[in-house]
């Protein structure tokens, strides 16, 4: 078979590029890779250096699409993880603004190229976080209703399933939306049209049951899981009946095929392979540098910020409210999966997010840029060259390159 062509979007420092080439059958033919507002474009700078014969972009894909669009060759496959900060979890409910936010909009850009190739390829795969799911707070499920139908409308058929890589013995639990997409002509559509019910592809027969199965769990065929999805982008984003600010219509896993949604909610399989956990991709204490440790003078603040809080604050405009928290885990559990690393993992300020180990010695201490690589299944230095603060911010804005090379085996194995 020949190899899958496959482009990268929002490449970050190349995690679906490291997860897909694992197999040996995909090659990633074009990246880009472009954040506003810094004229050093760090995590091009990483992503050129580990991959030197890359055919990189690092100019804006808005400009591209309108300006040299000649450039983006054909490809077989389109991934990318499109910029989340509209509806990561590290954003408070009230400033989650989804796909009208500036971040959110950036889903056009990959419509636009799907729009617009004269040959659009014949796959997706996607991966947000699970809020998107639910976004925006006022219209639970609203974006990814349009993203849905706008999908079906270039001729997709496209399935989901939140996945958390903890659940398949991964080191992190970084629980994401996977999207794959079929065009309905390909080999895999064709294969989906042919079932008995669509239902069968994500409870026994397709991609990414057979990557992450889910118990099974039935989907009824035509019941409060079922409905239909409107053509008109504009009825969706008005309408205020189908998608509230309490209900949300989409389940954890899902599929869509000419605008027909069958969706539930479904749990991982029992996994039994081997696991990885937090104390499992620890370096040697004798090889973490001094600014990683805790210092003594800085513990009662660490204390302070990881414990359960109720106490009387006052707001900028002179308000008096009470305030609580439960508490977090401190110092972190090392045998079991680590919690989301996030992108304030780096610096040394005590921090209530930032992960937290006990050393053989008893010493406290932050988590190393090698460790937060090590989390997310990336090579050892991948990032190396930034400062460790931009390395952790890399790392909290990528995904777990497991679950990409699971997928990824699994959609080639179907395209044998």
């Amino acid at each position: 078979m020949n190899k899958i062509k496959t482009i990268e979007l929002f490449a970050g420092v190349g995690g679906f590029r490291l997860g897909l080439e694992k197999s040996k059958q995909f090659k990633v033919i074009w990246s880009n890779q472009y954040e506003p507002l810094t004229k050093i474009q760090h995590a091009s700078d990483v992503y050129r250096a580990r991959f030197p014969d890359a055919n990189h972009s690092d100019v804006d894909i808005a400009r591209v699409i309108d300006e040299d669009f000649k450039s983006i060759p054909d490809h077989d496959l389109l991934v990318g993880g499109f910029p989340c900060q509209d509806y990561s979890v590290a954003r408070t409910l009230k400033k989650s603004s989804g796909i009208q936010g500036k971040k959110g909009v950036l889903w056009w850009s990959i419509h636009a190229i799907l729009k617009n190739k004269t040959n659009p390829p014949k796959y997706l795969m996607l991966e947000n976080v699970d809020r998107l799911l639910k976004s925006p707070v006022s219209q639970r499920g609203r974006d990814f209703a349009i993203m849905l139908s706008s999908l079906s409308e270039l001729g997709y058929i496209v399935e989901w399933r939140v996945i958390n890589a903890a659940d398949y013995g991964m080191p992190q639990r970084r629980k994401r939306v996977y999207i794959m997409a079929y065009k309905s002509d390909s080999d895999i559509g064709k294969e989906i049209k042919q079932l008995k019910s669509p239902v069968d592809w994500i409870t026994d027969k397709g991609v990414m049951q057979d990557a992450f199965p889910m118990n099974d769990h039935p989907i009824p065929s035509k019941s409060d899981k079922y409905f239909v999805i409107d053509r008109d982008l504009d009825k969706i984003t008005n309408d205020t009946k189908a998608y509230t600010s309490k209900d949300r219509p989409f389940g954890t896993i899902g599929i869509m095929i000419d605008r027909e949604v069958y969706t539930d909610s479904a749990v991982a399989e029992e996994y039994k392979g081997k696991t990885q956990t937090l104390g499992s991709i620890l370096q040697d204490e004798k090889d973490v540098p001094a600014e990683f440790f805790i210092s003594k003078a800085d513990l009662e603040k660490w204390v302070y910020l990881k414990g359960a809080k109720k106490e009387e604050r006052t707001a900028s405009s002179g308000h008096v409210y009470h305030y609580s928290e439960g508490p977090v885990t401190f110092p972190d559990a090392l045998d079991r999966a680590s919690r989301t690393i996030i992108t304030g993992e780096g610096g040394k300020g005590p921090s209530r997010f930032k992960h937290v180990v006990e050393t053989p010695s008893g010493r406290l201490r932050r988590l190393t840029p090698v460790e937060l690589e090590r989390l997310n299944m990336f090579p050892d230095n991948h990032t190396e060259g930034a400062t460790d603060t931009k390395r952790a911010f890399f790392m909290g804005n990528a995904l777990v390159i497991g679950v990409v090379e699971k997928l990824g085996k699994s959609l080639a194995n179907k395209l044998k």
